[in-house]
């Protein structure tokens, strides 16, 4: 098993070049402030009324100074000034997990972002990667905070496979050749009838609700929800400690913040997790990009479309490992 330790080093708060945020209108509009508005709920109409008067938004490679109306098929440009991105943890050859010239396998680091988003734009693990393994891609995400494996692969024909097992893994000899998932987590306490060494299974679905700063957020589905995604974990307790648990997830369904829905919707939220509230929901006045929690991809095995069964371990940071 190919075990790798956590690097060292961070990347300093600096200014990117700016980036130009691109969309096509489906229908009419009857301003763009409205479309901009209702599209990128983070900003209200008068920042976008701000933005349009300051020149950075054109339509139809035409730079707009005043608000007007949208017709269907009109093609719009944000071009967003340059700001300041947070420092970032560095990746290092120590960062490596596993390398067969193929398929590439990191310990991302907590507090780095995989790809951009909220915020970030040239301080991710891709902007990183792209300068000593070009042709590598992150093959699925994890969210900033969390640490562990990251799968990325060179060819595509590896990411595609990957990307499948990754998404639709399952447990059961009838799908032997999918890969398994281990995480650590720190939880707040469980109930006093779940014994250590304990495994008990999460099945609640996730599906998409209202959230006033992103338009929608995916939480713990509503009952009758006909999008919701079936989803399945498995939860361990490890260890109690006074006002937490330890615990190791297994994941067979690979949904967005699926343990930190399913955590908080058995009552038991990863502890210092800003967002998901016990039940599942999410607090509207928090971003899921916001940190707090103790989250770790510990282990994984997958199994390649050819060769043996590959497995890796990425050790868990101090306050994840047993203390018993």
């Amino acid at each position: 098993m190919s075990r790798a330790a956590p690097n060292e080093g961070w990347l300093p708060a600096a200014c990117n070049g700016g980036h130009a945020y691109r969309d096509r209108v489906s229908a009419e509009y009857p301003s763009v402030v409205a479309f901009y508005a209702g599209r990128y709920t983070h900003s209200d109409r008068a920042v976008w009324s701000e933005r349009l008067a300051a020149g950075e938004v054109w339509r139809n490679g035409q730079q707009l100074l005043a608000d007007a109306p949208l017709a269907a098929g009109d093609r719009l440009v944000w071009h967003r000034p340059p700001w300041q991105e947070p420092p970032v943890p560095v990746l290092n050859k120590a960062s490596v997990v596993f390398d067969d010239g193929d398929l590439l396998v990191l310990n991302k680091p907590s507090g780095l972002p995989v790809l951009p988003a909220g915020g970030f734009l040239q301080h991710t693990l891709l902007a990183q990667l792209q300068a000593w393994a070009p042709e590598a891609r992150p093959v699925h995400r994890l969210g900033r905070f969390t640490s562990g494996l990251l799968v990325c692969a060179r060819r595509p024909a590896s990411r595609a496979w990957l990307s499948a097992q990754l998404r639709e893994s399952t447990e059961g000899a009838a799908c032997a050749r999918s890969c398994r998932k281990l995480y650590r987590a720190l939880c707040q306490p469980l109930p006093a009838d779940w014994a250590t060494g304990e495994t008990r299974a999460i099945t609640r679905a996730i599906g998409r609700r209202p959230h006033p700063l992103l338009g929608q957020i995916w939480c713990a589905a509503e009952p009758g929800d006909s999008g919701a995604l079936p989803s399945s974990s498995a939860l361990t307790l490890l260890e109690r400690r006074a006002e937490a648990a330890l615990v190791e997830v297994a994941i067979a369904t690979g949904r967005p913040h699926q343990i930190r829905i399913h955590t908080a919707a058995i009552g038991a939220p990863l502890l210092g997790d800003p967002l998901y509230r016990a039940g599942g929901l999410a607090d509207p006045a928090v971003l899921p990009g916001e940190g707090g929690y103790q989250l770790h991809a510990h282990r994984l095995s997958l199994s390649p479309p050819e060769g043996e069964l590959i497995q890796l371990e990425a050790p868990p940071p101090f306050e994840l490992m047993l203390h018993a």
